[in-house]
C-alpha cells in the first residue's frame, strides 16, 4: 500500500520530529481559532509521547501515515475555506 506521506514534502514526511512540529503548528492554529489551544496541543503531545518508544517499523510507518493524513486533511480543509468552495465530493 503506498504511503500517504507522498502528499507531504520529503523533508517533513521522512522525519518524525518534523511531523510532530507540523502537527503542533496545526494544533496551535486550530486551537487559537476555537479558543482551546492548550487542550488541542496537549492531545498532540500525549499521542506522540504514548508512542515514542515504538520500535516496530510497520507500526511507526502507520503512525506516520496517520499523522500525514491528518495534516493533509487539515490543509485541504483550510484551502477549501479560503477558496470558498469544496474540493472534496463528500
Amino acid at each position: 500500500m503506498p504511503s500517504i506521506q507522498t502528499a507531504l514534502p520529503p523533508e517533513l514526511a521522512n522525519n518524525v520530529r518534523n511531523i510532530y512540529r507540523e502537527c503542533l503548528r496545526r494544533a496551535k492554529f486550530v486551537g487559537h481559532k476555537q479558543g482551546n489551544t492548550e487542550l488541542v496541543v496537549d492531545m498532540i503531545r500525549q499521542q506522540f509521547k504514548k508512542n515514542m518508544h515504538e520500535t516496530d517499523p510497520e507500526k511507526i510507518q502507520k503512525m506516520k501515515d496517520d499523522a500525514a493524513r491528518g495534516l493533509v486533511n487539515h490543509m485541504l480543509y483550510e484551502s477549501e475555506k479560503m477558496a470558498g468552495r469544496k474540493f472534496s465530493t463528500t
